[in-house]
């Protein structure tokens, strides 16, 4: 792959058409490399868990602070509060261009790790790194996506999500007979990578939808206050609820799956890994086949998308109600929960959050939901390692509970599918 070259003009969207250029997909890949940093951070974190509690002789306690810090939570919602609004009132180009810097940094912190201070402070600068990237790489996707291809651009930046874990599982698996020094060589795949995405963002430029509402006069343009009241109160409501009960659960199964399997004698470390890389491998193969393919064709395709993709979350968590925390189980929770999520998961969130938001807003907007979710995760996940002594039972009932949550209020979820951004927003104001 090639960078941008500067001369170059960021891709406009296709007023209501549905063809996408090869810019577009191009600068779709490097936008979704946030997600790909993102989730990879999540699972190498996730696979060296045991290993480095272990080492430093962390509590359970200790374990679910770490957890709690970084790119899973309280880090990333800090850096997607902060990051989020900055991309709205500065651009988008000034955050998605120097925060990998500040990922990459932090990463090699992580790799190096000889004490728990350095393993802390890595990990909650990660978050915040991958936290101010993900929102704004998010509305630059949305801003130059073809109405009836912005689902499809934004499904990418879902396998590219995928994909981050599966490359580190896959790592972290081959790698496990040499225990925390594997780990560590996973850490610094994702600094590398890191390093070459921001070497192939620089030739990137504005996002031109941006650029067209910032010229606009400060007293026509959308306010923050804007979000608490009529459509963006709705559309707020709306993304952050689904985000954050769904996050809850596929939170927990990117991080303590593994630590999960082994520490209640289900597998050893090698068996754990694959696991999670099954789950993420099947996201994948559910977002290209499915969601990739109907999320633009119309509000009911997208509909049934999420209620098929809702009951198989349902069931994948409400299984180890009734039946036993054992290899086969999780299997079939693996199976479950990672076709359903390319359905009713993330992806959705994505590309309606770009839908129902003014441009000067959406940035905002998606750092406020996307933040928020994180940061209950991350008080849930103090006490995921003490539940999870006690069997899997406390966890699956939360986690069911959830799903079901997340899965009523997505049925209510706005006709937004194929209509442009223009369009839309035309549609607030009249409202």
């Amino acid at each position: 792959m090639t960078s941008v070259q500067p001369h170059e003009e960021a891709p406009v969207a296709a007023g209501e058409g549905g063809e996408v250029s090869r810019q577009q997909w191009k600068w779709t890949v490097l936008a979704g490399m946030a997600s790909y940093l993102d989730a990879g951070s999540i699972v190498a974190l996730s696979t060296g868990l045991v290993l480095f509690q272990d080492r430093f002789g962390l509590t359970q306690g200790w374990v679910g602070a770490l957890t709690a810090i970084g790119p899973n939570a309280i880090g990333a919602a800090i850096g997607s509060f902060v990051g989020g609004r900055l991309g709205d009132r500065l651009g988008r180009k000034r955050i998605y261009q120097y925060d990998l810097l500040v990922y990459a940094a932090a990463i090699l912190l992580m790799a190096l790790a000889v004490n728990p201070a350095m393993l802390f402070t890595g990990t909650f600068l990660v978050g915040l790194a991958v936290g101010a990237d993900v929102p704004t790489s998010l509305a630059l996707v949305g801003e130059f996506s073809p109405s009836k291809a912005r689902g499809r651009l934004l499904g990418l930046t879902q396998v590219t999500w995928s994909l981050g874990p599966v490359v580190v599982s896959l790592l972290a698996w081959a790698l496990s007979g040499l225990d925390l020094l594997g780990i560590r060589i996973v850490f610094l795949q994702l600094f590398v990578v890191a390093l070459v995405t921001y070497a192939l963002r620089r030739g990137m430029v504005e996002s031109a939808v941006w650029r067209a509402a910032a010229k606009a006069p400060a007293a026509a343009r959308a306010k923050v206050s804007d979000l608490l009241r009529g459509k963006q109160l709705k559309g707020l409501l709306f993304t952050g609820g689904i985000y954050l009960f769904w996050n809850l659960a596929a939170g927990t199964n990117g991080v303590f799956t593994p630590y999960m399997v082994r520490s209640l004698g289900a597998g050893g470390q090698a068996t754990s890994v694959l696991l999670s890389c099954a789950s993420f491998a099947l996201v994948i193969v559910g977002t290209v086949l499915v969601f990739m393919r109907y999320a633009d064709r119309g509000h009911r395709d997208r509909r049934r998308m999420w209620a098929v993709g809702s009951v198989m979350q349902v069931c994948a968590y409400g299984l180890f109600l009734f039946l036993p925390f054992t290899i086969p189980v999780i299997i079939l929770n693996v199976l479950l929960f990672g076709l359903g999520q390319a359905l009713a998961g993330e992806a959705m969130y994505k590309t309606i959050s770009q839908e129902v938001f003014p441009t000067m807003l959406r940035g905002t907007a998606q750092g406020i939901t996307f933040g928020t979710a994180r940061v209950v995760l991350g008080v849930w996940s103090f006490f995921v390692p003490t539940l999870a002594r006690t069997g899997i039972t406390p966890v699956a009932v939360f986690l069911t509970a959830s799903l079901l949550i997340c899965a009523l209020i997505g049925l209510r979820m706005p006709d937004t599918a194929g209509k442009s951004l223009g369009r839309l927003e035309a549609e607030r104001g009249a409202a």
